[in-house]
């Protein structure tokens, strides 16, 4: 019953956003009351404690909406410079096939974004990059998203693998087990099973925005691209699974990236396994009237500058991701320890720490749009043109945040209660665990993909649910280290969906409002890839296999 009650605001949400189509900026400040009077009447939380927790989530928006800003920035400092049109049209000399196009920028590109940075940055980045291509804003979006999953088990160098590793040590502890052994297995059985079915994705997402976004509605149109989309996903999983099994978690996404994309972009300008035909959008005098940006993203200026000269701001964003992200090279600890620290938000015991240095949405983004200023020589009409539609177009996403991330950690923190209950998430997990018995293999990707869906973090998702994952394996006599990698699969798959990364996406291409629509067709994908890896690690189970047996 408390399991039914705790899904009460996942479920106003759901309805709201999914089957009435409100945008998040009105749905989710509805969610949050929802929350409150489930924390008040059930969980008889302390009033102060609900709006304490409320408030510490306002202030974790900060972070998120900073990361918007800075992509936000960037493609409208490179819009007023010039340098777009030019980038806009280097891709077109590569291809003019928009199918082709999605897979080098959403799927390669982004992978390496993923793998250097992680937390949204990957999908907000290679969102706008597209529309400026000429795809649809909601196309934009919806692919960014999709395909912004297999790399993010490994992504920002492996942090969410870490976050699993930080509960379940004291799982391990208790029987004896090897942290290190385990962690390692982990590594390399996520990789596997993301691999098999994320080689897949690409053609997936192809296939989806040709039957919602192309001219004759057709999955057929994707399907042509079948063998060069699959060519592109195994050019991204192979050296994916490689790095993951020899070198551990840190390294798979953005090394197997980086890999991918020189083979990918080699194979596409020499025509290897590329489709006959070029595809393209209807003509924009077709589209749907909520296919295209409902923000005055401004015009897109024409120059005559060098491609070298217009990818070198992205080229820096890469380099800076990397340099800082890397913990060997002295960079990472000196910049997280920058903090404007808030302690004790409203005595509920909880620090807040803005890493405003860390953040992605400042240095790098924030920090290259500044000095692209400067690179391209922009007079200071477009810079102001640049920072004062930026600031125009964040403004829509800054509700949907401050109140969703509000209602998430209220319900993250739930815990702290007087009715001695678990917190509403871990309720929510419980249950699924006892009612699913044998089948649980094929939940809990599911419960991975709910506290990603909730919290927009597979880190946080391996963080509130793995030690769970863990314990319930254990009660069923199931392979543990093949049901944790299940969570850890599906706190990435997640992402296709989670409340964070849709309203992200949403502000940076323009579509505020359109994010029920985003989360109902991503469902699609987001079930598909969940039910493929529980199918795989079902198989195995039923195989006899048990990777690292406790």
């Amino acid at each position: 019953m408390y399991a039914l009650i705790a899904f009460l605001p996942i479920l106003a949400t759901i309805v709201l956003m999914i089957g009435m189509n409100w945008g998040a900026k009105k749905a989710l400040p509805v969610s949050w009351v929802v929350a409150v009077v489930v924390a008040l009447v059930f969980w008889k939380m302390d009033f102060g404690s609900i709006i304490g927790f409320s408030v510490f989530g306002v202030f974790k928006a900060f972070d998120v909406l900073i990361i918007i800003f800075g992509a936000i920035l960037i493609l409208n400092t490179l819009k007023q410079s010039g340098a777009m049109a030019t980038i806009n049209n280097g891709f077109s000399g590569i291809t003019k096939d928009k199918r082709i196009q999605v897979l080098i920028i959403a799927w390669m590109f982004e992978a390496f974004i993923e793998g250097a940075a992680g937390f949204g940055t990957p999908a907000a980045l290679a969102g706008p990059l597209l529309v400026g291509l000429g795809f649809p804003a909601l196309a934009a979006a919806m692919v960014a998203l999709i395909m912004n999953s297999t790399p993010v088990a490994f992504g920002a160098v492996g942090t969410p693998i870490f976050g699993a590793m930080s509960t379940i040590s004291g799982n391990l502890q208790a029987i004896g087990g090897d942290a290190t052994a385990f962690q390692m297995v982990l590594t390399q059985w996520v990789a596997i099973v993301h691999g098999i079915v994320g080689t897949f994705v690409p053609l997936l997402a192809v296939v989806l925005m040709t039957k919602f976004f192309g001219k004759n509605k057709s999955i057929k149109e994707g399907l042509q691209v079948a063998p060069f989309a699959i060519f592109a996903g195994l050019s991204f999983t192979i050296p994916y699974v490689v790095i993951a099994s020899l070198f551990g978690p840190e390294l798979p996404s953005l090394v197997g990236a980086f890999i991918g994309l020189g083979i990918v972009v080699f194979a596409a300008q020499k025509g290897f396994l590329m489709p006959k035909q070029d595809w393209d959008f209807p003509s924009k005098d077709t589209w749907e009237s909520d296919w295209s940006s409902n923000e005055d993203l401004g015009a897109t200026k024409e120059s005559n500058m060098s491609l070298l000269m217009a990818w070198t701001p992205y080229a820096l964003i890469a380099i800076l991701l990397v340099v800082t992200r890397i913990p060997a090279l002295g960079l990472k600890g000196l910049l997280a320890a920058q903090k404007i620290v808030v302690p004790n938000v409203m005595g509920t015991g909880l620090n807040y720490a803005l890493s405003w240095a860390y953040l992605p949405g400042i240095i790098p983004f924030t920090l290259v749009a500044i000095f692209t200023h400067f690179l391209h020589k922009m007079d200071m009409e477009s810079v102001k043109t640049a920072w004062k539609s930026t600031f125009k177009q964040i403004s829509g996403a800054a509700i949907a945040l401050f109140a969703g991330i509000a209602m998430v950690q209220l319900m993250l923190n739930s815990g702290v209660n007087g009715a001695g209950l678990d917190s509403m998430l871990t309720e929510m997990a419980k249950a699924l665990a006892s009612a699913a018995g044998k089948g649980y293999v094929f939940v809990a990707p599911f419960i991975g993909v709910l506290g990603a869906f909730m919290s927009g973090s597979n880190t946080v998702s391996n963080i509130l649910f793995s030690s769970l994952q863990f314990e319930t394996a254990t009660i069923l006599e199931l392979p543990q280290v093949l049901i944790v990698t299940l969570q850890v699969i599906g706190g990435g798959i997640g992402n296709m969906v989670c409340i964070n990364n849709v309203v992200a996406v949403a502000a940076t291409v323009g579509v505020i409002g359109m994010e029920g629509k985003l989360i109902r067709r991503n469902a699609i994908p987001m079930v598909i890839y969940s039910l493929a890896a529980a199918l795989i690690v079902a198989l195995l189970i039923m195989s006899g296999v048990n990777p690292l047996p406790l």
